[in-house]
């Protein structure tokens, strides 16, 4: 982080394991059950970037002059694999912009790079599709 970077948001959260595991996040946004790791982080996973990807969107969507449709949607399906005693994640992202020109639409997701998307670059084999 650069000395000139401004912290917007801290989520906090704290998870327990065990077969009353469970995670809570500060704010009270979060509170489920988590019994057994899989596939809950693999579901949080998705969901969380889903929801940044959104942004992203909208960011784009924003500096181009598009309005973007209140029924906008993204569906993760995140996996986990295991190649001999390796385990890594292979992620799907399926975009819904309804009433939006397919040729914007595929122009804005290709331009939508949120958080997540950085950070998992190169790291997870991610594909991005237009529904």
């Amino acid at each position: 982080m650069t000395a000139s970077a401004k912290v917007l948001f801290t989520g906090k959260t704290h998870v327990t394991a065990g077969h009353n595991g469970a995670a809570h996040s500060q704010d009270g946004l979060v509170d489920i059950k988590l019994p057994e790791p899989h596939p809950a982080a693999e579901n949080l996973f998705g969901a969380a970037w889903s929801a940044c990807y959104l942004g992203a969107l909208q960011l784009a969507a924003m500096q181009r002059k598009v309005k973007l449709p209140d029924e906008r949607a993204v569906d993760a399906e995140i996996d986990l694999n295991l190649a001999g005693s390796s385990f890594f994640l292979r992620a799907r992202l399926a975009v819904s912009l309804p009433g939006v020109d397919r040729e914007v639409a595929q122009q804005l997701i290709e331009a939508a790079i949120c958080p997540y998307s950085k950070a998992v670059h190169g790291n997870i084999d991610v594909a991005t599709t237009l529904v």
